[in-house]
């Protein structure tokens, strides 16, 4: 199948009893046996529940890979992966990365023993010179959360290439439709399925697909064991979302585009930073990654202060000042003060990530209204 025909039928079967086309949400936490031990392949809906498995399937379909699995939270698919560790394993990660996954690596795991080092993946012998014979995991995000920083998958796998390293990338900005890590190499593929996957900010949930079926199984064991899985009808709206993943990722990627350029002739925006332009440093890369360049945009203001930012997303009204990203409507957000707020301020500056920031997920209404709404909010 082709990623269209995948989004809907994917890893899909009409229920076998009634012949309904939509998976039913089964709302249900245990299931009946013929005789101890022998049942329909459900026993327990934390081991697996049908809605959740027609989910985990289609995952598994759209990002080519062997096995889906699907979480509580986008965290919860990433601490599953931690957990694949043992004490004193170190992992190499991307710098500029999503401040909840910084928070959770330095916050939570260094204190069991786990090291991690932050690395700028511009150049793949970056990485290689800080690997060592404990290292056990390479963690990729791209592009980046704010910086739009890309990554060169293939280069990360091959740099990991013998030495029993996992290469995880958490591809939430790009999606499937426009980049498939697997297919590039990659071990695991990790989404906060929060996002584009669902689609309408109306559901938290988080996934992760493997490349093969034995690492699969690892992962579902963690899963199981510990419990962060995703319910019924949370998986049943993340289903419903990916169904219509193409249509939407193309309209975020022509609304992106066209903000990007009207932001880029703006004389009160300094920078502003999208793999689609071709002032991107690593506007080569994302052609040959990338299928299209999505629906994420970050500038900064000329003059360099907090207060333009700020004075800027109090005034929008078609964007949404809030949180998150890749729902239908347009956000912006000020990442020093929300997003990445749990990244010490000391490192935010080492990265880049300014007091005059702004980081906007363009959303699939009209790009006329987006643009209008822009001009309104720097006047």
């Amino acid at each position: 199948m082709n990623f269209n025909t995948k989004v809907i039928h994917g890893g899909q079967h009409h229920e076998s009893a009634t012949g309904s086309v939509n998976v039913p949400v089964f709302l249900t936490s245990t299931f009946a046996q013929k005789s101890p031990g022998v049942h329909s392949g459900y026993e327990y809906s934390r081991a697996a529940n049908p809605t959740r498995q027609a989910l985990e399937d289609s995952l598994a379909s759209i990002e080519n890979g062997a096995r889906g699995l699907a979480f509580g939270s986008g965290l919860a698919a990433i601490d599953c992966v931690l957990k694949l560790l043992n004490p004193g394993d170190e992992v190499i990660a991307v710098d500029d990365l999503y401040g909840g996954t910084y928070r959770m690596f330095t916050r939570l795991f260094e204190k069991y023993q786990l090291k991690f080092t932050f690395v700028n993946f511009d150049d793949a012998s970056k990485i290689a010179d800080v690997i060592t014979d404990k290292t056990k995991l390479i963690w990729v995000e791209t592009p980046t959360n704010p910086l739009m920083k890309l990554v060169d998958i293939k280069a990360v796998v091959e740099v990991a290439k013998g030495k029993d390293i996992l290469v995880a990338v958490d591809n939430t900005f790009a999606t499937p439709y426009l980049q498939r890590p697997i297919d590039l190499g990659a071990d695991i593929v990790m989404h906060s399925a929060t996002k584009y996957l669902g689609g309408h900010s109306d559901v938290i949930a988080g996934a992760l697909i493997a490349k093969d079926a034995e690492l699969g199984d690892k992962l579902h064991f963690i899963q199981f064991a510990s419990g962060g899985i995703l319910g019924p009808h949370d998986s049943y709206l993340v289903l419903r979302g990916i169904k219509t993943l193409a249509l939407r990722v193309q309209r975020h990627s022509e609304n992106g585009i066209a903000v990007a350029k009207y932001l880029e002739s703006h004389p009160a925006v300094d920078k502003v930073i999208y793999p689609g332009l071709e002032s991107h440093p690593q506007y080569e890369l994302a052609k040959s990654q990338m299928k299209d360049f999505g629906g994420m945009v970050s500038f900064t203001f000329k003059s360099g202060k907090k207060e333009d930012a700020i004075k800027f997303l109090e005034k929008v009204k078609v964007f949404t000042l809030a949180e998150s990203l890749g729902g239908v409507e347009s956000l912006a957000n000020h990442p020093a003060l929300m997003t990445h707020a749990s990244i010490p301020a000391e490192k935010r500056a080492e990265l880049g990530i300014t007091d005059d920031l702004v980081r906007l997920s363009v959303g699939i209404e009209d790009a006329e209204d987006l643009i209008a709404d822009l001009e309104r909010a720097f006047s």
